[in-house]
């Protein structure tokens, strides 16, 4: 699959690993346009890639029917979330324990439940955002993990729906199993994992390297021309090892 002239949607593509990932996608000659709440992002990442914007909150349900129902997206990427609310398990408020539930898991549903209802055409794309978390957890971020690993069930629940309407549209989650240097939920993440530990965020971040947002931009572009990953449900990347497919759709 080539993406030059692809009608791309990425959500919360102004900054870290969505905009890495709109900039590989530029480069390969998409049309994109980037969704996200706030303006000023949203204008710098126009004057500078040249892609269309639309101002929007991801979970608000009528904004997602309507982008979709405008742009008819062949690739729709579901990337933007909340920065989870960093704690120790024992002091989690619920309100932290469930915000990227109420962001993530939320905006998820609602973006998957318009393209299946529109619906977008037959042979379309939709990559979910999920993480490394789903699998071995994130026991300072609360709730996270767990909202992660149901945005990867919810891509194969939207499969067997695309299956049995005949729709023809694929949904794949991608995870990262690296923390994404540069971004909300990294920082987040290397500051407290790293305040645990009793060192500098710096030594943290040696220990354990990120991802630069480009190198992941490359890696997902790669699973959207490459054959090899059609099959896939979930795809995990990392930048140093790149692609590998975690778990295929069921035949």
């Amino acid at each position: 699959m080539s993406l030059k002239n692809k009608r791309v949607v990425v959500t919360g593509g102004t900054r870290g690993l969505g905009l890495g990932l709109v900039e590989a996608l530029v480069d390969e000659g998409a049309k994109v346009w980037v969704v996200a709440r706030d303006a000023a992002d949203l204008e710098k990442a126009r004057a500078r890639l040249g892609v269309e914007t639309a101002s929007a909150d991801i979970t608000d349900a009528s904004a997602a029917n309507r982008i979709l129902s405008d742009v008819r997206p062949e690739v729709l990427v579901l990337n933007a979330g909340a920065v989870p609310r960093m704690a120790r398990f024992d002091r989690t408020s619920w309100e932290e324990f469930t915000a990227t539930w109420d962001t993530d898991v939320k905006g998820g549903l609602y973006w998957m439940q318009a393209a299946l209802n529109l619906p977008i055409a037959p042979g379309s794309r939709v990559l979910v955002s999920s993480s490394g978390a789903a699998q071995q957890g994130s026991p300072m971020s609360g709730g996270y993990g767990g909202a992660k690993r149901m945005l990867w069930l919810m891509a194969k629940y939207a499969n067997g729906l695309s299956e049995q309407k005949g729709l023809g549209i694929r949904f794949q989650a991608i995870v990262p199993k690296q923390m994404v240097g540069g971004t909300g939920v990294g920082g987040a993440g290397s500051s407290a994992y790293a305040q645990a530990m009793g060192i500098e965020q710096d030594a943290f971040l040696a220990r354990y390297p990120a991802m630069p947002p480009r190198h992941f931009g490359n890696h997902v572009v790669q699973v959207l021309t490459d054959a090899t990953y059609d099959s896939a449900l979930a795809i995990g990347i990392r930048g140093d090892t790149g692609v590998t497919v975690l778990e295929e759709q069921a035949a």
